[in-house]
């Protein structure tokens, strides 16, 4: 792990008005692996089943103070006391919503559970995360759920190495199968890994704990190592001052009797009633005061409390917070706040970390978000896609966002995708410009990559419409249906493909006539494909004397079509019936 050995420093000294923080822990890892549910087992609650999708869309915050760890890793931790007061994890969708939580133009989390599914391994998700993890050099801990579902896994209790030797051997086969295709994953990837209870430096390998997260075996050890190694590496990076409070707004929401409020985390310093805050706005940042401050109790989830908040007069970091105050309607998820100092150098602080770091092409797609770090996570996808962004912005899709895009040169890039936003009532169905929208990054995404498969195959289509392709088609014995005017008759496509309109010659080029239709199963159709046996009208020809019963007809093309279609990308056959088409026309 020497890629992120630089955040394990050594503790400075401290003057007495800082404090130690609990560490942000983020968990990531590809949808459905179980990062929901592991927080659900910790703090008892069940939060996955109401997700949209069943898929964690938003970031959540759930603090677990360190009384709570010593009881749930019980013998693991005996005679030992920590300085840290416990760990905040913030629930993730996927990995996208992580770099939405920034601080200083960085990652907020001090920490990551990277979740990875024991069974299925490294999925797409699972990569992608992993590549985040290494551009914000946040130290993690892989956690390799579902041990539970090996068949055959007996739980039983104490640390893994006493769980594996109660195991039958196949069991214990199947499991070490798996564990070590995970460490060779990892070691692909840049990572030296080894399972918790074998590592002697975590500065330089990266700790695998295998747990079960629906029925909690493994997740004692998960904790401790997580609380052993913010304590031992990272408690220089969690002292905070006692001042002036810093924090991201996590989601905008309406709530009964306290009208527009804000959940959001507190990274830094502290926050008080009645402290005026600016904060990021969907224009620019605004001046407002802190009406009421309300939090989750301990092990409660700062989206969706199973109990009621408690009101609170001032809140130290790091910590999850609902603020109510006016004009909150005006800002959005992923904007930065900051306990007002000096007002004017807190509004240019803000300014520049509400600044999104991409640089919009003048060809490119149109993405609209409801944050920040959504923006700049679906712009890092697309990218990686090789998909041009033209304009990335925070909010609903507006007509002026169809105009732009109705301005591309390439139909590919003629689209608006939008992640957690709305349609607003004045777009207009133009016909020209596709709106992707959803709920679900990963839904999203994959709609993304379908459309752009069926609108290239859409253009490739108006294409060979435009330019005549290479077709040869045999006419078939016993098939005369008319003689002329137009001759009717039955042919087999040997390659290639025929369309209305075209005109065809004889295999010693002279000429045959126009193709008027084409008929499948008595229905009219506008192409004949390879292996088809269709009946086709052809203007000007008279079956006895320009075709014959046997005869082979090609399609005729054009010499500056020819010269189109030999830049273009065709299959085999139609190169073969091209080249025969160009000698046919040499020799005549």
């Amino acid at each position: 792990m020497k890629t992120l050995s630089k955040n394990f420093n050594i503790l400075p000294i401290f003057s007495a008005w800082m404090y130690i923080r609990q560490p942000i822990v983020a968990v990531l890892g590809h949808v459905d692996h179980g990062k929901t549910t592991l927080l659900d087992y910790i703090r008892g609650s069940c939060v996955a089943e109401r997700e949209a999708g069943a898929i964690t869309q938003h970031i959540g915050a759930t603090e677990v103070p360190v009384e709570t760890i010593y009881h749930i890793c019980g013998n693991l931790l005996k005679n030992k006391k920590f300085k840290i007061p416990g760990l905040l994890f913030i629930d993730t969708p996927g990995h996208f919503a992580f770099t939405t939580l920034r601080a200083r133009g960085g990652a907020l989390a001090d920490l990551a559970i990277l979740i990875v599914d024991i069974n299925e391994g490294m999925m797409q998700q699972t990569e992608e995360s992993i590549e985040i993890l290494k551009k914000y050099r946040t130290p993690f801990v892989v956690a390799a759920n579902k041990i539970d579902a090996i068949t055959g896994w007996r739980r039983v209790d104490g640390i893994i190495s006493q769980r594996l030797a109660r195991q039958n051997e196949r069991v214990q086969r199947e499991f070490d199968e798996k564990f070590y295709k995970l460490v060779g994953n990892l070691y692909e990837r840049g990572f030296s890994a080894d399972r918790y209870d074998r590592i002697k430096d975590f500065t330089k390998n990266v700790a695998i704990v295998p747990i079960s997260a629906k029925t909690g075996e493994g997740v004692p050890e998960l904790l401790m190592i997580l609380i052993g190694l913010a304590q031992r590496f990272l408690e220089h990076q969690l002292m905070t001052e006692e001042s002036e409070a810093e924090g991201t707004v996590l989601e905008v929401k309406e709530e009964k009797g306290l009208g527009t409020t804000i959940d959001a985390i507190i990274y830094n310093g502290i926050i008080r009633e009645g402290d005026k805050i600016v904060i990021g706005g969907r224009r620019e940042p605004f001046v407002t005061n802190i009406r009421a401050l309300l939090k989750p109790k301990p092990l409660d989830e700062i989206r969706d409390p199973s109990d009621r908040f408690m009101n609170v007069k001032e809140a130290h970091a790091a910590c999850g917070i609902k603020i109510a105050a006016p004009n909150l309607e005006n800002t959005f998820a992923g904007a930065p706040l900051k306990v007002v100092k000096n007002l004017e150098e807190d509004i240019k602080k803000i300014n520049r970390e509400m600044s999104i770091d991409i640089k919009g092409e003048d060809e490119g797609i149109i993405l609209k978000a409801d944050a920040i770090g959504s923006i700049e996570a679906l712009y890092y996808m697309l990218k990686e896609k090789g998909i041009p962004v033209r304009k990335a912005e925070v909010g609903d899709i507006s007509k002026r966002d169809i105009v732009e895009a109705q301005t591309n040169a390439d139909p590919l890039n003629r689209l608006v995708l939008g992640f957690n936003v709305k349609i607003l009532p004045e777009v207009e169905d133009t016909g020209e410009v596709a709106i992707i929208t959803d709920k679900i990054i990963y839904h999203l995404l994959e709609e993304l990559d379908e459309w752009r498969e069926r609108r290239k195959k859409e253009l490739e289509e108006e294409k060979r419409k435009e330019i005549t392709h290479p077709g040869m088609i045999l006419f078939l014995p016993d098939f005369t249906f008319r003689v002329s005017k137009p001759a009717i008759v039955g042919v087999r496509v040997l390659a290639g493909e025929i369309r209305p309109g075209q005109k065809l010659i004889r295999d010693d080029g002279k000429p045959v006539g126009k193709i008027k239709s084409i008929q499948a199963e008595k229905h009219t159709i506008q192409k004949a494909i390879q292996g088809m046996e269709v009946a086709v009208a052809i203007e000007g020809a008279t079956v006895g004397r320009q075709i014959k019963p046997g005869q082979i007809m090609l399609v005729d093309i054009s010499q500056s079509e020819i010269q189109k279609l030999l830049d273009m990308d065709l299959s085999p056959d139609e190169m073969d019936i091209l080249n025969k088409l160009i000698r046919i026309k040499r020799e005549k």
